[in-house]
């Protein structure tokens, strides 16, 4: 009889159980069981909480702020307890996805680093877990907003996407054939790290250049705020809009100007969106996908945005003209997208929940069994007396 070893080095059926492992693989979301699950987003400046259906539908959302990073971990943690708890009481929860903004460890257990929040190499999953009885899963936030795309929103049908969210820096994720790719380490898709100008602007992680400081939230208002503070005639616009109080210049600020017309807020978001379609190219060089999905904040300008990115990418892209172009698409799920993702990959943990309660159920009908047969020869021993 054949072994799966043998089965594995011939040719064609080589081929054959590699795709068959890969199908099974790709359908474990489908046969995931369809119950309500949690999803909490994690944020600098909030925690978000909901509950999603199978159909990546919310039924419900709560909001609170992230509490102030100088506090302990435990903090963040009661506040996760809390609104779980609190969903508990409407809705019958099977399981808990966690979207951290931050490096999650390839187990999925301990955020290694969040930059806005004290947690380092905190065992996040085990600590919640231990406190709700349920499964709880955790992923860095980039990874579920990719999954809640691929999913439900503007990366559905695709085997090869990659997103960037682009907000206060750059993040990202990267999916194959339906798995999150997160390497070795855990800590894959920090693409706004990758250096695209030798010696170039500072960035918080200490080093020079990185893509976020030419295509991010932060380097929108940037060049927003120097302009306006050289006051550069350009900026006559946006000056007069915040009252000469630079400080007020933000991001949503920018791009409202520029759908009104104001020149140099498109200048800005087409600046920002030609390093956009730089980085995407290199990414193309590296990772072929088939297509890129464009989320956070900054993409709510979407083709003051993504036009000048699909642009530079095609000029930048490796062997242009001789190859196929992936898609260039803005995420259609916004900001619920992180918790989306996370609550249907807590999913693929929920049956293990499902399991240990079927036992319960089996374990208790069994004792009432019992118990009704012992008394019922109860009854009839003392019926006999």
């Amino acid at each position: 009889m054949s072994t799966y070893r043998d089965l594995t080095h011939r040719g064609s059926a080589r081929a054959t159980v590699l795709r068959t492992v890969g199908t099974r693989e790709r359908r474990s979301h489908l046969t995931a069981p369809r119950v309500p699950t949690v999803g909490i987003d994690i944020g600098g400046t909030k925690v978000m909480a909901g509950v999603v259906d199978a159909d990546g539908n919310i039924l419900e959302t709560l909001r609170t702020e992230t509490p102030d990073k100088s506090k302990s971990p435990k903090v963040v943690e009661d506040t996760i307890v809390e609104l779980v708890l609190d969903l508990s009481d409407r809705h019958d929860v099977h399981a808990v996805g966690i979207g951290a903004a931050g490096w999650v460890d390839a187990d999925r257990n301990r955020v290694l680093f969040a930059p806005h929040l004290s947690w380092r190499n905190e065992p996040l999953r085990d600590r919640i877990s231990g406190r709700l009885a349920v499964p709880v899963m955790v992923d860095n936030d980039a990874n579920t907003a990719a999954w809640a795309e691929w999913r439900f929103g503007a990366g559905r049908g695709e085997d090869h996407l990659v997103m960037i969210t682009l907000g206060t820096g750059i993040g990202g994720a990267i999916l194959e054939d339906g798995q999150v790719k997160r390497g070795k380490f855990g800590v894959a898709g920090e693409f706004g790290h990758m250096q695209v100008v030798p010696g170039g602007h500072r960035c918080p992680c200490g080093n020079r250049g990185c893509w976020e400081q030419y295509s991010s939230g932060n380097a929108l208002v940037r060049e927003a705020r120097e302009l306006a503070a050289a006051d550069s005639p350009v900026a006559y616009g946006i000056i007069e809009r915040v009252k000469g109080n630079v400080p007020d210049i933000t991001g949503p600020l920018i791009t409202e100007l520029a759908r009104e017309g104001d020149a140099m807020c498109v200048e800005l978001l087409q600046d920002i969106g030609q390093w956009l379609g730089v980085g995407i190219a290199n990414l193309a060089a590296a990772l072929d996908p088939s297509c890129f999905v464009i989320g956070g904040g900054v993409s709510a300008a979407d083709d003051l945005l993504i036009g000048p990115a699909r642009d530079a990418f095609r000029r930048h892209l490796t062997g242009r003209g001789y190859r196929p172009e992936a898609r260039i698409a803005r995420a259609q799920l916004g900001p619920e997208a992180g918790m989306v993702g996370a609550a249907d990959l807590a999913r693929l943990v929920a049956r293990r929940f499902r399991r240990a309660n079927r036992r319960r159920v089996e374990r208790y009908e069994r004792y009432e069994r019992y118990a009704e047969a012992r008394r019922a020869n109860d009854r009839t021993a003392q019926g006999t007396q």
